[in-house]
């Protein structure tokens, strides 16, 4: 193992396993995973803005959501995929910090969207007269923004102690991507500041978002439990049942990184909950939508008879 006393210029990236036997059939994989993944993201993007009907609260978060899936996916992925054909597990120290800070940026704002959109749910189902005055239009746009330049400052402040390591053990990273935590492992100085971070992130983008969501679903279903009307309780508790269902796979991963104690397989399974948060997740979140979400499927519906008369037009032409 090399020893560095200054800032290196490179890392080796060893994601999962160095035998070449199984890269095929991993590369394989994770190309379908990311093909699924954007296809499904961008169909739900374009279902939402071409469907005049589907343009409410609920389904911009939605599509930024969709929009947020797609950055965390193409942060990691293509350059995994480029590791695994070429064989060259080289990354630039710029190509590290850059690809971890989008990473950060994506997770900090699907932290806060989640939040949102619990928050979303509660209004529309336990204050549903006030719904749209609040919130309007202006009051999502500036919900969005405000999501996006909150990620933006927090992953700046998640990335600068990560830079201010010193690395003079070795330039591995055990990870399949430049992951800030695999980075702490190789580091000699200057990791006791990035931890004190990393806990404080976790509790303000992690606890708080999450405990936040958890009481507004406590009082979402203390409402649904009053609705004499059976049908009314399944149809209002529909209406969140998809979005539960990704907060669930999402923090329930997520959580599992930090919180699982350090044993001689950390690193494996830190990789496999971090490839399911992140590349996992972010493929089954547009199916989660679609298949339980009666207002997509109308939308889909919607369109395709306007495809099909299309279609039917240029053949009589």
């Amino acid at each position: 193992m090399e020893n560095y006393t200054s800032v290196p210029t490179e890392f080796h990236i060893l994601p999962f396993s160095d035998e070449a036997d199984c890269s095929p059939l991993v590369f394989g994989m994770f190309a379908v995973f990311y093909s699924l993944g954007i296809l499904m993201n961008v169909l739900i993007i374009s279902l939402i803005y071409l469907d005049q009907q589907l343009h409410s609260p609920m389904y911009l978060f939605l599509c930024n959501l969709s929009l947020v899936d797609m950055c965390y996916t193409t942060t990691v992925i293509p350059k995994l995929l480029h590791i695994l054909s070429s064989g060259n597990h080289k990354m630039s120290f710029r190509q590290c910090f850059t690809q971890m800070f989008f990473f950060f940026l994506a997770a900090g704002t699907e932290d806060l969207l989640l939040f949102t959109m619990a928050y979303d749910r509660y209004v529309a189902i336990c204050k549903p007269l006030h719904y749209h005055t609040i919130l309007s239009k202006k009051t999502v746009f500036i919900c969005m923004a405000a999501i996006w330049l909150c990620a933006g400052v927090n992953s700046c402040f998640l990335t600068v102690p990560t830079l201010n390591m010193t690395f003079c053990r070795s330039t591995t990273i055990h990870h399949f991507y430049c992951d800030a935590k695999a980075l702490s492992t190789i580091s000699c100085a200057g990791k006791e500041k990035f931890y004190l971070v990393i806990y404080f992130e976790a509790f303000l983008f992690g606890f708080c978002p999450f405990s936040s969501s958890f009481i507004s679903y406590a009082k979402i279903l203390q409402v649904i439990f009053r609705i004499k009307s059976r049908d009314g309780r399944t149809k209002a508790f529909s209406t969140c049942s998809s979005h539960l269902i990704v907060i669930m796979l999402y923090y329930g991963t997520a959580a599992s990184v930090y919180l699982l104690p350090k044993t001689r397989y950390s690193d494996i399974l830190d990789q496999v909950f971090t490839l399911a948060y992140a590349t996992g997740t972010p493929t089954l979140n547009p199916l989660i939508y679609s298949l339980r979400n009666k207002d997509v499927k109308q939308a889909v519906m919607r369109l395709l008879p306007l495809k099909l008369l299309s279609a039917e037009i240029l053949e009589k032409e």
